[in-house]
């Protein structure tokens, strides 16, 4: 049992856990849970068992000491690691990161504008120094407000209007609890005072004197609204916002326009926003509009410029009449707050029915049924502007006004777009009560999936809007266009070091029909020449629909290769040997999530180089629980739809192994947190699909944990998974899936599967986490080390790190590269 790549150390043995008697009680049913001594985390034995599970991990992976160090050297090669970020504007200063070689962390920075008309970034050289040889301010350096800690995050930095006064808060435990401190700038010298054990985030009044944050409740819940007064003791702090409903999280910030603290509660289908003028910071918050079940919405605030008097507006994006948001702008002249939802003029709408499929594409007899409430597939809207007719699944996303120009982000076709406008001509059309007339701009990526939006614009004034584009195989871009004269300027590719080439790679969308006939988008990522089934395909974004196998179990002798999936143990070394170094493996890393209505967009990323350089292909099933498609796609997904999320991704694995793109004894899956519990599911569902499965802080042990209203998150997320405490339809729907208590002896998948074959598992946790508790993978790991399950499974612990896992880039990278060393040898590939 297990695969000479990750084991060095003849017969080398699991530290078996011990079984203690322990029940679940609930919804009239009993489960015997052996393993829960583990959640008393200051226990020796729990110690013990943690320090015995590294060590073993440790010394399963000693095999793999030189590939990680070559993964780790490729990394680094190919980073620009002494480095700085365009100067990006706010009020009176250029603030800018640097990051300097041999450095875990980055460095805050800033040197002042030359004029009330600088809007063009200052050069500054690798010394600091500006061409007239002004020199930059360190504003925040984490490398030195590190130092002594093994762990560091920072939870938010936010500056006073003149930029004086800084509070921040870090972590130092991985917790995700904060320590809020402020900074005189000008001295360099903090104040006496610090806030402790507060959620991250936060705010400085523009004038500096008032600090607001949030605490959390015994469930770690952001659940309330705290005043400071800066240099004063915080037992002085006055609490002045409380949500007593354990679904709703509490946050507070500054307005874009800097005239409104602004307290937002949201639960994960209803949100309020609160506000407060910042001239009145001792005053009383009140509703912008008032919450309303079921109902989310968020406000920004500007104006419109006008010799006679500016109009205030306010532009806001709710749900109330279209499912997938549509954006209202109200006059704030006309009366007070609080406003009512719908109010005002309507600039952009959704697609009512909530997911339409891409142009030839025929919607699922599901879909249509439960989703469609007229025929067809275009989202035609009147009230619509221009570029948003005719467009497949359109998803209204966001609205920014500036000064000069007003920006629309929308997701359509299963990406996210971006549209701007002229601010003169969004005044025109509004006075006028006519369609805006926004115009899309599009990337210079042909053939590829790509990504963009609005980024670095913190500055009201700015007469040019700045934005990113990035793909899977095309690096990151910052770019200025200017809305008056259409101008485009790139500042800055990311840039990758060695030989690197875009062209070298390629990267489509396609679809995958899965068994409820449902089309669930894919993205592959691969190197051109090592995929031979992809070659000479169409690339980008395409409508070729592949099938889902009739059986699953077809499968495996569909496929390109005849050869049936078998354990670990029943394939002798020379046969190992030959199936290492055959050429081509057809070897895939196929990585999911699916839940929150997160949607998992094309991003670069300089490790996956590694992966791809090496012949594997990269897929990303786009499954029902994510927001890629709209709404509807993301109510497909969660509550008593969630096990779509779950077949989806099964059955995009068997499809493109049917296809011939992947071979299942080289297919390694990949999730984490929420996406940890899809690769739970996965190897119970299918174990026969993948050779190995890698679950970062996966939510495993689900059942229990949303069972338990003490445990962080856990009435939140009863609108994400249900509520099995009060529901026994859901506690039945939830026991079907939930990981932990479905994990077969090898004995039952062969009665199941017609194979004792289980994925082998690496696992990946950490003490300190406070969204997924280490309890859940830690008992997950030792059934699955059960002898009667027959599965190969190690866990790397972290004792110092957070739900994010370790900070510091180099430690990143080397976790990375820790963890795509176990997925090459998992595929065979250790070269």
């Amino acid at each position: 049992m297990g695969d000479p790549a990750f084991d060095d150390v003849a017969g080398l043995k699991p530290p078996y856990a011990v079984k203690e008697p322990s029940q679940r009680k609930a919804q009239g049913d009993v489960f015997d849970d052996p393993y829960e001594w583990m959640r008393d985390k200051e226990s020796k034995r729990t110690q013990d068992y943690v320090a015995a599970q590294n060590e073993y991990c440790e010394r399963r992976m000693a095999g793999l000491k030189t590939l990680r160090g070559t993964l780790f050297e490729e990394i680094k090669s190919r980073i620009q690691q002494t480095d700085m970020s365009v100067p990006t504007r706010m009020n009176d200063y250029w603030y800018f990161t640097r990051t300097e070689e041999g450095k875990q962390y980055g460095i805050q920075c800033r040197v002042p504008v030359r004029d009330a008309d600088d809007w063009d970034p200052p050069t500054i050289n690798a010394n600091g120094l500006l061409a007239d040889g002004q020199t930059e301010e360190t504003v925040f350096d984490c490398n030195v407000e590190s130092e002594g800690h093994d762990f560091f995050s920072i939870g938010g930095l936010d500056l006073s209007h003149d930029g004086r006064y800084l509070a921040y808060s870090v972590d130092t435990a991985g917790n995700e609890r904060y320590d809020l401190k402020i900074r005189d700038l000008k001295t360099g010298e903090d104040f006496p005072e610090t806030i402790h054990e507060i959620a991250g985030g936060g705010c400085i009044t523009p004038d500096g004197q008032w600090v607001f944050y949030t605490r959390v409740d015994e469930a770690w819940r952001p659940y309330c609204v705290w005043r400071h007064r800066v240099g004063t003791s915080p037992d002085e702090d006055v609490e002045v916002y409380r949500d007593p409903d354990d679904r709703f999280w509490v946050g507070v910030g500054t307005s874009f326009d800097e005239q409104h603290i602004i307290i937002e509660s949201s639960s994960k289908t209803t949100s309020e926003v609160l506000m407060l003028p910042v001239e009145t910071p001792e005053g009383e918050f009140h509703p912008f509009i008032e919450r309303q079940p079921g109902v989310e919405y968020d406000v920004s605030f500007a104006r419109f410029e006008d010799e006679r008097g500016d109009i205030p507006v306010a532009l806001v994006i709710h749900n109330v009449t279209n499912p997938n948001f549509e954006i209202d702008v109200i006059d704030m002249r006309l009366h007070k707050p609080p406003y009512k939802l719908g109010e005002g003029m309507c600039v952009a709408q959704g697609s009512p029915a909530g997911c339409e499929p891409p142009r030839g594409v025929t919607p699922s007899p599901a879909t249509r049924a439960t989703f469609y409430q007229s025929v067809g597939t275009i989202c035609s809207n009147p009230r619509n502007p221009a570029v948003l007719q005719d467009v497949q699944g359109l998803r209204i996303e966001g609205i920014a006004m500036y000064k000069h120009f007003v920006a629309l982000s929308y997701r359509a076709n299963s990406l996210p777009h971006l549209a701007v406008m002229p601010k003169v001509q969004a005044k025109e059309d509004f006075l006028a009560n006519r369609q805006w007339g926004f115009g899309e701009i599009l990337p210079r990526v042909d053939g590829k999936l790509y990504s963009i939006g609005m980024s670095g614009n913190p500055s009201y004034d700015a007469p040019r809007m700045r934005y990113t584009t990035v793909s899977y195989t095309q690096p990151g871009e910052l770019h200025e266009y200017d809305p008056e004269t259409d101008e485009d300027v790139l500042l800055k590719r990311s840039t990758v070091l060695g030989d690197y080439d875009p062209a070298d790679y390629a990267e489509k969308r396609l679809w995958v029909r899965v068994r409820d006939g449902e089309h669930v988008p894919v993205s592959l990522v691969w190197r051109r020449g090592t995929v031979p089934a992809l070659e000479g395909a169409a690339e980008g974004l395409t409508s070729e629909v592949i099938e889902v196998p009739r059986e699953l179990t077809l499968s495996l002798e569909d496929s390109a290769y005849s050869q049936p999936v078998r354990s670990m143990e029943s394939v002798d070394d020379e046969q190992k040997l030959e199936r290492i170094h055959s050429k081509p493996l057809r070897s895939m890393f196929i990585t999911g999530y699916g839940a929150y209505e997160i949607s998992s967009d094309p991003s670069f990323s300089v490790p996956r180089l590694s992966l791809l350089d090496r012949g594997v292909l990269y897929a990303v099933p786009h499954v029902r629980g994510g927001g890629e498609m709209g709404r509807a796609w993301y109510e497909q997904g969660r509550k008593l739809h969630k096990m779509n999320t779950f077949i989806d991704f099964v059955d995009a694995t068997a499809a493109l192994q049917r296809a011939g793109y992947a071979d299942p004894r080289h297919t390694v899956a990949n999730g984490g947190s929420a996406g940890g519990l899809l690769m739970g599911v996965i190897a119970n569902m299918a174990p026969q699909l993948y050779a190995g499965i890698e679950a970062d802080v996966p939510f495993v042990d689900a059942l229990t944990s949303i069972l338990d209203t003490s445990l962080p998150l856990t009435v939140t997320e009863w609108d994400e998974w249900g509520d099995p405490l009060h529901n026994s339809t859901v506690y039945r729907y939830m026991k079907e899936y939930s990981p932990y208590e479905n994990v077969m002896s090898a004995d039952e998948r062969e009665q199941t599967f017609g194979t004792r074959h289980f994925p082998a598992m690496f696992i990946t946790t950490s003490m300190n986490d406070t969204r997924v508790l280490y309890v859940e993978p830690l008992k997950w790991l030792a059934k699955l080390q059960e002898p009667e399950t027959e599965a190969d499974a190690i866990a790397k612990i972290e004792v110092e790190a957070g739900h994010g896992g370790v900070s510091g880039r180099y430690k990143r990278w080397q976790e990375i590269a820790y963890e795509n060393a176990w997925c090459l040898a998992a595929m065979g590939i250790e070269d």
